[in-house]
C-alpha cells in the first residue's frame, strides 16, 4: 500500500515538473547570441553536416552556395539564412537566421539543428 501512495505521488507530480518549460515548437523571442554556435570541426565538413541536418529535419531547402557558404531554407513559410564560416583550421562557426530579421521563430530550428550536428561531429563524409 505505501508503494502505491509513493506511485501516485510521483505520477500527480509529474505535470508540474514539466509545466514550466516551453515547448520547441511555439515561437519565442530568440536572442542573436542563440542563433550562433562554435563547431569544433573545419569549415567544409560543417557545411555538409548542415545539409544534412536541414534535409534530416525536413526543413525545405531553397538555396546552396558553396563558394559563400550559405543555405536558404524555409521551415512553416519563413525562410532562414544558414551561414557557415570558418573560424581558424580547427573551428568553425554557423549562424541561423530569419531572413525577414524577425527573431519570434521556433527555437527548435536552432535547437534541433544544432544537435543534430552535435551528435554528428565525428562521422566520416562520405561522396
Amino acid at each position: 500500500m505505501k508503494k502505491f501512495f509513493v506511485l501516485l505521488a510521483l505520477l500527480t507530480g509529474l505535470p508540474f515538473v514539466f509545466a514550466n518549460e516551453a515547448p520547441l515548437t511555439t515561437p519565442q523571442n530568440i536572442t542573436f547570441e542563440n542563433c550562433t554556435k562554435i563547431f569544433a570541426v573545419d569549415k567544409e565538413k560543417l557545411f555538409y553536416l548542415t545539409l544534412a541536418s536541414l534535409s534530416a529535419n525536413r526543413f525545405l531547402i531553397d538555396e546552396v552556395q558553396t563558394s559563400n557558404g550559405y543555405v536558404i531554407f524555409t521551415v512553416n513559410r519563413n525562410q532562414y539564412l544558414a551561414t557557415i564560416a570558418g573560424v581558424d583550421s580547427a573551428n568553425a562557426i554557423l549562424k541561423i537566421t530569419p531572413c525577414n530579421n524577425v527573431y519570434n521563430f521556433p527555437p527548435g530550428i536552432l535547437t534541433n539543428t544544432f544537435k543534430y550536428i552535435d551528435l554528428n561531429l565525428n562521422a566520416d563524409i562520405k561522396s
